[in-house]
């Protein structure tokens, strides 16, 4: 009787959980976040400084520094690419935006809110796909939708009094930068973290067979 033949998928476009119960957290899991978190603390904290230095040159128009934004909501991304448990996202942005303000963040503690609605935001597109899918496609639609809120807010609380063309410009080149840093950038990075074997504890790190 003939067989199904079998396929290898990359780890990021593997189905989490199919077929079985999701895992409950470990503690491997929080520690591995966290450290990703103060990482990109450390990294926030540096971004915000070449953020204020590089403001003088988008003078003539200034919501094209947006380019820049997407490695701020990277973390959020790239924690639940890794650990792939509902709440990665959220508490990979929430450590990071807290070592970005103790550090000294220009913004002060207002980052500690940008944090949490940042990783809300794709934690709630990977929830709509039940949290089973982790591929390019969902990784960037999740940055997509950090970008819009990060955008959003900014608006919010800083450009109220800009120009209609201005906002939208600004809106749409965060969103562009969240889905190519945030979104592709961190599908790469844990490819190339699981090429290592360091992710070989974690469902990243390891290929599976579908059948």
């Amino acid at each position: 009787m003939p067989t199904r033949k079998a396929t290898s998928k990359h780890p990021t476009d593997v189905r989490a959980g199919e077929g079985h119960h999701r895992p409950p957290w470990r503690v491997v899991d929080t520690v591995v976040l966290a450290t990703l978190g103060v990482a990109f603390g450390v990294v926030f904290w540096a971004w915000n400084l070449l953020w204020t230095a590089t403001g003088p040159a988008f003078t003539a128009f200034p919501p094209a520094q947006a380019f820049m934004y997407g490695v701020w909501l990277l973390p959020g991304v790239l924690g639940m690419l890794v650990v792939r448990q509902p709440g990665a996202a959220v508490l990979t942005m929430l450590v990071a935006s807290l070592v970005s303000a103790l550090l000294g963040s220009a913004w002060g503690l207002q980052v500690v809110w940008y944090g949490v609605l940042e990783g809300l935001a794709p934690e709630i597109v990977f929830a709509l796909f039940a949290y089973r899918r982790f591929g390019a496609a969902v990784a960037t639609l999740a940055g997509a939708a950090a970008g819009l809120t990060a955008g959003l807010l900014d608006w919010f609380y800083y450009y109220r009094d800009w120009a209609s063309g201005w906002v939208f410009s600004y809106v749409g080149v965060v969103v562009l930068s969240a889905a190519a840093v945030a979104g592709l950038g961190a599908v790469a990075l844990v490819r190339a973290l699981a090429a290592t074997g360091v992710l070989d504890a974690f469902p990243a790190g390891r290929r599976r067979t579908l059948v």
